[in-house]
Protein backbone atom coordinates (compact mmCIF):
# COMPACT_ATOMS: atom_id res chain seq x y z
CA UNK A 1 0.00 0.00 0.00
CA UNK A 2 1.07 3.58 -0.47
CA UNK A 3 1.71 5.56 2.67
CA UNK A 4 3.36 8.94 3.25
CA UNK A 5 6.91 7.62 2.89
CA UNK A 6 6.46 5.40 -0.18
CA UNK A 7 5.28 1.79 -0.28
CA UNK A 8 4.51 -0.31 2.78
CA UNK A 9 4.13 -4.11 2.92
CA UNK A 10 4.57 -6.89 5.39
CA UNK A 11 7.07 -9.62 4.62
CA UNK A 12 5.37 -12.92 3.83
CA UNK A 13 8.29 -14.84 5.36
CA UNK A 14 6.00 -15.01 8.41
CA UNK A 15 4.02 -17.73 6.61
CA UNK A 16 5.56 -21.24 6.37
CA UNK A 17 5.98 -21.86 2.64
CA UNK A 18 8.96 -23.32 0.82
CA UNK A 19 7.59 -24.23 -2.62
CA UNK A 20 5.55 -22.06 -4.98
CA UNK A 21 2.24 -23.86 -4.38
CA UNK A 22 2.39 -23.29 -0.62
CA UNK A 23 3.66 -19.73 -1.11
CA UNK A 24 0.70 -18.92 -3.32
CA UNK A 25 -1.74 -20.51 -0.86
CA UNK A 26 -0.36 -18.28 1.89
CA UNK A 27 -0.84 -15.21 -0.30
CA UNK A 28 -4.34 -16.21 -1.37
CA UNK A 29 -5.47 -16.82 2.20
CA UNK A 30 -3.46 -14.95 4.84
CA UNK A 31 -2.26 -11.99 2.76
CA UNK A 32 -5.69 -11.30 1.33
CA UNK A 33 -7.23 -11.41 4.81
CA UNK A 34 -4.67 -8.84 5.93
CA UNK A 35 -5.54 -6.71 2.89
CA UNK A 36 -9.21 -6.76 3.85
CA UNK A 37 -8.33 -5.70 7.40
CA UNK A 38 -5.95 -2.85 6.58
CA UNK A 39 -6.73 -1.49 3.11
CA UNK A 40 -9.99 -2.80 1.66
CA UNK A 41 -10.59 -1.47 -1.82
CA UNK A 42 -7.07 -0.02 -2.10
CA UNK A 43 -4.05 -1.40 -3.97
CA UNK A 44 -2.32 -3.78 -1.57
CA UNK A 45 1.44 -4.25 -1.62
CA UNK A 46 2.93 -7.69 -1.04
CA UNK A 47 6.41 -8.10 0.43
CA UNK A 48 7.11 -11.41 -1.25
CA UNK A 49 9.37 -14.09 0.18
CA UNK A 50 10.50 -16.74 -2.29
CA UNK A 51 12.82 -19.62 -1.47
CA UNK A 52 15.17 -20.80 -4.20
CA UNK A 53 12.79 -23.71 -4.85
CA UNK A 54 9.74 -21.46 -5.12
CA UNK A 55 11.56 -19.02 -7.39
CA UNK A 56 12.61 -21.78 -9.79
CA UNK A 57 9.06 -23.14 -9.87
CA UNK A 58 7.57 -19.71 -10.50
CA UNK A 59 9.79 -19.28 -13.56
CA UNK A 60 8.50 -22.52 -15.13
CA UNK A 61 5.65 -22.71 -17.61
CA UNK A 62 2.82 -20.24 -17.10
CA UNK A 63 3.14 -19.86 -13.34
CA UNK A 64 4.49 -16.30 -13.47
CA UNK A 65 1.87 -15.11 -15.96
CA UNK A 66 -0.86 -16.69 -13.86
CA UNK A 67 0.47 -14.96 -10.76
CA UNK A 68 0.51 -11.61 -12.56
CA UNK A 69 -3.13 -12.17 -13.54
CA UNK A 70 -4.03 -13.01 -9.95
CA UNK A 71 -2.34 -9.85 -8.68
CA UNK A 72 -4.41 -7.78 -11.08
CA UNK A 73 -7.62 -9.50 -10.06
CA UNK A 74 -6.89 -8.97 -6.36
CA UNK A 75 -5.78 -5.33 -6.71
CA UNK A 76 -2.38 -6.30 -5.32
CA UNK A 77 1.19 -5.62 -6.41
CA UNK A 78 4.76 -6.64 -5.58
CA UNK A 79 7.55 -4.09 -5.17
CA UNK A 80 10.01 -6.06 -3.04
CA UNK A 81 11.21 -9.62 -2.44
CA UNK A 82 12.98 -11.00 0.62
CA UNK A 83 15.90 -12.99 -0.77
CA UNK A 84 17.78 -13.53 2.50
CA UNK A 85 16.59 -17.09 3.37
CA UNK A 86 17.59 -19.32 0.45
CA UNK A 87 16.06 -22.56 1.71
CA UNK A 88 13.75 -23.79 4.46
CA UNK A 89 12.81 -21.06 6.93
CA UNK A 90 10.14 -22.68 9.11
CA UNK A 91 9.62 -25.98 10.88
CA UNK A 92 13.29 -26.91 10.90
CA UNK A 93 16.50 -25.87 12.63
CA UNK A 94 17.51 -22.80 10.60
CA UNK A 95 20.09 -21.11 12.88
CA UNK A 96 23.35 -20.40 10.92
CA UNK A 97 21.96 -22.06 7.80
CA UNK A 98 20.02 -18.89 7.01
CA UNK A 99 23.40 -17.51 5.87
CA UNK A 100 23.98 -20.43 3.49
CA UNK A 101 24.77 -20.30 0.65
CA UNK A 102 26.54 -17.01 1.24
CA UNK A 103 27.78 -14.53 -1.37
CA UNK A 104 30.98 -16.52 -1.99
CA UNK A 105 28.80 -19.23 -3.55
CA UNK A 106 27.62 -18.88 -7.19
CA UNK A 107 24.30 -20.44 -6.09
CA UNK A 108 23.52 -17.28 -4.11
CA UNK A 109 24.22 -15.12 -7.15
CA UNK A 110 22.06 -17.23 -9.46
CA UNK A 111 19.19 -17.33 -6.96
CA UNK A 112 19.29 -13.54 -6.63
CA UNK A 113 19.30 -13.12 -10.41
CA UNK A 114 16.20 -15.32 -10.59
CA UNK A 115 14.47 -13.19 -7.96
CA UNK A 116 15.18 -10.03 -9.92
CA UNK A 117 14.02 -11.66 -13.14
CA UNK A 118 10.71 -12.41 -11.42
CA UNK A 119 10.50 -8.96 -9.84
CA UNK A 120 11.14 -7.21 -13.16
CA UNK A 121 7.94 -8.86 -14.44
CA UNK A 122 5.88 -8.06 -11.35
CA UNK A 123 6.73 -4.55 -10.21
CA UNK A 124 4.29 -2.00 -11.67
CA UNK A 125 5.38 0.72 -14.03
CA UNK A 126 6.68 3.78 -12.23
CA UNK A 127 7.75 1.85 -9.11
CA UNK A 128 11.27 0.66 -8.38
CA UNK A 129 11.94 -2.90 -7.29
CA UNK A 130 14.12 -4.22 -4.46
CA UNK A 131 15.43 -7.57 -3.28
CA UNK A 132 16.96 -7.90 0.19
CA UNK A 133 19.78 -10.29 0.98
CA UNK A 134 22.26 -11.31 3.68
CA UNK A 135 25.29 -9.14 4.55
CA UNK A 136 27.67 -11.14 2.40
CA UNK A 137 28.26 -13.95 4.86
CA UNK A 138 28.46 -14.89 8.55
CA UNK A 139 31.55 -13.95 10.55
CA UNK A 140 32.15 -17.51 11.73
CA UNK A 141 32.39 -18.70 8.12
CA UNK A 142 35.61 -16.71 7.50
CA UNK A 143 34.40 -15.84 4.01
CA UNK A 144 36.72 -14.73 1.21
CA UNK A 145 35.55 -11.14 0.73
CA UNK A 146 37.08 -10.89 -2.73
CA UNK A 147 34.64 -13.57 -3.92
CA UNK A 148 31.75 -11.64 -2.38
CA UNK A 149 32.88 -8.53 -4.25
CA UNK A 150 33.15 -10.39 -7.55
CA UNK A 151 29.61 -11.74 -7.29
CA UNK A 152 28.13 -8.40 -6.26
CA UNK A 153 29.93 -6.62 -9.10
CA UNK A 154 28.54 -9.20 -11.54
CA UNK A 155 25.06 -8.72 -10.10
CA UNK A 156 25.28 -4.93 -10.44
CA UNK A 157 26.02 -5.32 -14.15
CA UNK A 158 23.15 -7.78 -14.50
CA UNK A 159 20.78 -5.35 -12.78
CA UNK A 160 21.84 -2.45 -14.96
CA UNK A 161 21.02 -4.48 -18.07
CA UNK A 162 17.75 -5.85 -16.64
CA UNK A 163 16.67 -2.39 -15.52
CA UNK A 164 17.27 -1.08 -19.02
CA UNK A 165 15.26 -3.85 -20.66
CA UNK A 166 12.41 -3.84 -18.15
CA UNK A 167 12.14 -0.09 -17.65
CA UNK A 168 12.27 -0.66 -13.87
CA UNK A 169 14.82 0.65 -11.40
CA UNK A 170 16.05 -2.53 -9.68
CA UNK A 171 18.32 -2.60 -6.62
CA UNK A 172 19.69 -5.03 -4.05
CA UNK A 173 19.57 -4.29 -0.32
CA UNK A 174 22.25 -5.98 1.79
CA UNK A 175 20.98 -6.47 5.33
CA UNK A 176 23.47 -6.00 8.18
CA UNK A 177 22.75 -8.49 10.96
CA UNK A 178 24.47 -9.32 14.26
CA UNK A 179 27.43 -11.64 13.59
CA UNK A 180 27.02 -11.08 9.86
CA UNK A 181 30.03 -10.28 7.67
CA UNK A 182 29.16 -6.67 8.44
CA UNK A 183 26.71 -5.87 11.18
CA UNK A 184 26.71 -2.21 12.24
CA UNK A 185 27.10 1.20 10.64
CA UNK A 186 30.89 1.34 10.88
CA UNK A 187 31.38 -2.15 9.43
CA UNK A 188 28.84 -1.45 6.68
CA UNK A 189 30.62 1.72 5.60
CA UNK A 190 33.99 -0.06 5.57
CA UNK A 191 32.58 -2.97 3.55
CA UNK A 192 31.15 -0.65 0.90
CA UNK A 193 34.42 1.27 0.73
CA UNK A 194 36.21 -1.97 -0.08
CA UNK A 195 33.51 -3.03 -2.55
CA UNK A 196 33.73 0.30 -4.37
CA UNK A 197 37.52 0.06 -4.49
CA UNK A 198 37.20 -3.38 -6.10
CA UNK A 199 34.57 -2.31 -8.63
CA UNK A 200 35.43 -0.85 -12.05
CA UNK A 201 32.22 1.26 -12.05
CA UNK A 202 31.52 3.00 -8.76
CA UNK A 203 28.29 4.62 -9.90
CA UNK A 204 26.88 1.29 -11.06
CA UNK A 205 27.47 -0.18 -7.60
CA UNK A 206 25.82 2.80 -5.92
CA UNK A 207 22.82 2.51 -8.25
CA UNK A 208 22.29 -1.20 -7.83
CA UNK A 209 23.76 -2.34 -4.49
CA UNK A 210 22.51 -0.67 -1.33
CA UNK A 211 21.39 -1.27 2.24
CA UNK A 212 18.38 -3.08 3.64
CA UNK A 213 18.18 -1.29 6.98
CA UNK A 214 16.55 -3.51 9.60
CA UNK A 215 15.50 -1.45 12.64
CA UNK A 216 15.74 -4.48 14.93
CA UNK A 217 19.31 -5.22 13.83
CA UNK A 218 20.63 -1.68 14.26
CA UNK A 219 18.87 -1.26 17.60
CA UNK A 220 20.64 -4.43 18.72
CA UNK A 221 23.92 -2.60 18.10
CA UNK A 222 22.85 0.21 20.47
CA UNK A 223 22.79 2.59 17.52
CA UNK A 224 20.34 5.46 16.98
CA UNK A 225 18.24 5.43 13.83
CA UNK A 226 18.90 9.07 12.98
CA UNK A 227 22.66 8.71 13.38
CA UNK A 228 22.95 5.44 11.43
CA UNK A 229 20.60 6.30 8.58
CA UNK A 230 22.17 9.74 8.15
CA UNK A 231 25.68 8.29 8.11
CA UNK A 232 24.77 5.75 5.41
CA UNK A 233 22.98 8.39 3.37
CA UNK A 234 25.84 10.90 3.69
CA UNK A 235 28.22 8.33 2.20
CA UNK A 236 26.03 8.15 -0.89
CA UNK A 237 24.82 4.61 -0.20
CA UNK A 238 21.37 3.71 -1.41
CA UNK A 239 18.79 2.87 1.23
CA UNK A 240 17.11 0.10 -0.70
CA UNK A 241 14.54 -0.84 1.94
CA UNK A 242 13.80 -0.27 5.62
CA UNK A 243 12.55 -3.13 7.75
CA UNK A 244 10.25 -1.99 10.52
CA UNK A 245 11.01 -4.45 13.29
CA UNK A 246 11.66 -4.66 17.01
CA UNK A 247 13.89 -6.69 19.33
CA UNK A 248 13.90 -7.64 22.99
CA UNK A 249 15.75 -5.57 25.59
CA UNK A 250 16.38 -6.28 29.26
CA UNK A 251 18.57 -5.71 32.28
CA UNK A 252 20.32 -9.08 32.86
CA UNK A 253 21.05 -8.11 36.46
CA UNK A 254 17.33 -8.63 37.21
CA UNK A 255 16.68 -12.36 37.80
CA UNK A 256 13.04 -12.08 36.69
CA UNK A 257 14.19 -10.57 33.37
CA UNK A 258 16.60 -13.44 32.76
CA UNK A 259 13.87 -15.93 33.57
CA UNK A 260 11.46 -14.16 31.22
CA UNK A 261 13.87 -14.00 28.29
CA UNK A 262 14.63 -17.70 28.70
CA UNK A 263 11.11 -18.36 27.36
CA UNK A 264 12.30 -16.98 24.00
CA UNK A 265 15.04 -19.60 23.66
CA UNK A 266 13.77 -21.84 20.86
CA UNK A 267 15.53 -24.14 18.37
CA UNK A 268 14.61 -22.63 15.00
CA UNK A 269 16.33 -19.25 14.60
CA UNK A 270 19.50 -17.57 15.82
CA UNK A 271 18.81 -15.15 18.66
CA UNK A 272 22.04 -13.23 18.92
CA UNK A 273 22.65 -11.35 22.17
CA UNK A 274 24.55 -8.08 22.39
CA UNK A 275 25.47 -7.07 25.92
CA UNK A 276 26.54 -3.61 27.01
CA UNK A 277 28.71 -3.13 30.09
CA UNK A 278 28.77 -0.05 32.35
CA UNK A 279 32.04 1.14 30.77
CA UNK A 280 30.42 1.07 27.31
CA UNK A 281 32.10 -2.16 26.24
CA UNK A 282 30.02 -4.31 23.87
CA UNK A 283 30.05 -8.11 24.03
CA UNK A 284 28.44 -10.30 21.38
CA UNK A 285 27.02 -13.82 21.69
CA UNK A 286 25.99 -15.87 18.68
CA UNK A 287 22.82 -17.28 20.27
CA UNK A 288 20.69 -16.84 23.37
CA UNK A 289 22.02 -19.97 25.16
CA UNK A 290 25.54 -18.50 24.84
CA UNK A 291 24.38 -15.29 26.48
CA UNK A 292 22.61 -17.13 29.26
CA UNK A 293 25.71 -19.23 29.92
CA UNK A 294 27.79 -16.04 30.28
CA UNK A 295 25.81 -15.11 33.38
CA UNK A 296 27.68 -17.83 35.26
CA UNK A 297 30.82 -15.67 35.00
CA UNK A 298 31.67 -12.45 36.84
CA UNK A 299 32.17 -10.61 33.55
CA UNK A 300 28.83 -11.79 32.23
CA UNK A 301 27.06 -10.64 35.37
CA UNK A 302 28.62 -7.20 34.93
CA UNK A 303 26.53 -6.39 31.83
CA UNK A 304 23.93 -3.68 32.42
CA UNK A 305 21.79 -4.27 29.33
CA UNK A 306 21.07 -7.00 26.81
CA UNK A 307 19.47 -6.70 23.43
CA UNK A 308 18.28 -9.98 21.94
CA UNK A 309 17.63 -10.74 18.26
CA UNK A 310 14.07 -11.95 18.49
CA UNK A 311 11.65 -10.09 16.24
CA UNK A 312 8.56 -9.25 18.27
CA UNK A 313 5.38 -7.51 17.04
CA UNK A 314 5.72 -3.75 16.76
CA UNK A 315 2.41 -3.10 18.48
CA UNK A 316 2.85 -5.52 21.39
CA UNK A 317 5.65 -4.77 23.81
CA UNK A 318 6.59 -7.74 26.01
CA UNK A 319 5.52 -7.72 29.64
CA UNK A 320 7.88 -6.18 32.19
CA UNK A 321 10.64 -6.71 33.09
CA UNK A 322 11.33 -7.23 29.37
CA UNK A 323 11.23 -4.29 27.00
CA UNK A 324 11.37 -3.73 23.26
CA UNK A 325 13.46 -1.59 20.91
CA UNK A 326 10.49 -0.37 18.86
CA UNK A 327 11.47 3.27 19.49
CA UNK A 328 14.15 2.70 16.84
CA UNK A 329 11.41 2.05 14.25
CA UNK A 330 9.52 5.13 15.45
CA UNK A 331 12.67 7.19 15.01
CA UNK A 332 13.22 5.88 11.47
CA UNK A 333 9.66 6.88 10.55
CA UNK A 334 10.18 10.29 12.15
CA UNK A 335 13.36 10.84 10.13
CA UNK A 336 11.42 10.03 6.96
CA UNK A 337 9.07 12.89 7.84
CA UNK A 338 12.07 15.24 7.69
CA UNK A 339 13.74 13.64 4.65
CA UNK A 340 11.01 12.75 2.13
CA UNK A 341 13.37 10.83 -0.16
CA UNK A 342 15.02 8.85 2.65
CA UNK A 343 13.67 5.52 1.37
CA UNK A 344 10.57 4.53 -0.60
CA UNK A 345 10.46 0.83 0.39
CA UNK A 346 9.22 -0.09 3.88
CA UNK A 347 8.39 -3.55 5.17
CA UNK A 348 7.03 -4.88 8.45
CA UNK A 349 9.22 -7.88 9.21
CA UNK A 350 8.08 -9.85 12.25
CA UNK A 351 8.65 -13.42 11.06
CA UNK A 352 8.58 -15.17 14.44
CA UNK A 353 4.83 -15.67 14.85
CA UNK A 354 5.21 -19.45 14.98
CA UNK A 355 7.77 -19.38 17.80
CA UNK A 356 6.49 -16.52 19.97
CA UNK A 357 5.75 -17.47 23.58
CA UNK A 358 2.13 -18.54 24.06
CA UNK A 359 1.08 -15.35 25.83
CA UNK A 360 2.08 -13.28 22.76
CA UNK A 361 0.28 -15.48 20.23
CA UNK A 362 -2.66 -14.11 18.23
CA UNK A 363 -4.21 -15.17 14.93
CA UNK A 364 -1.50 -14.25 12.45
CA UNK A 365 -3.69 -11.93 10.37
CA UNK A 366 -4.70 -10.01 13.49
CA UNK A 367 -1.07 -9.61 14.52
CA UNK A 368 -0.04 -8.29 11.11
CA UNK A 369 -3.03 -5.92 10.89
CA UNK A 370 -2.22 -4.56 14.36
CA UNK A 371 1.35 -3.89 13.26
CA UNK A 372 0.08 -1.98 10.22
CA UNK A 373 -2.09 0.15 12.48
CA UNK A 374 0.92 0.84 14.71
CA UNK A 375 3.02 1.95 11.72
CA UNK A 376 0.23 4.09 10.32
CA UNK A 377 -0.43 5.66 13.69
CA UNK A 378 -3.94 4.28 14.04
Amino acid sequence: MRFPHGHLAYCTNIHPAEDWASTFRALDTHAMKVRDLVSPGQPFAIGLRLSAKAAAELLRGEELNEFKTWLGEENAYVFTINGFPYGDFHGTRVKRNVFRPDWTDPARLEYTKELFTILSELVPEGIDGSVSTLPGSFKEFGADEAMIHDHLIELAGFLDALSEVSGRDLHLGMEPEPRGHFENTEETLRFFDRLLNAAPDHEQIKRRIGINYDCCHFALQYEEARTSLTALRNEGLRLSKIHLSSALALDPRIPAAVQAVSAFDEPTYLHQVIARHPDGRIERFTDLPDGLASLATADGRDAEQWRVHFHIPLDAAPAEPLRSTRQHARDALALAEEIPDLCSHWEIETYTWGVLPTEMQRPVEEQIAAEYRWVLGG
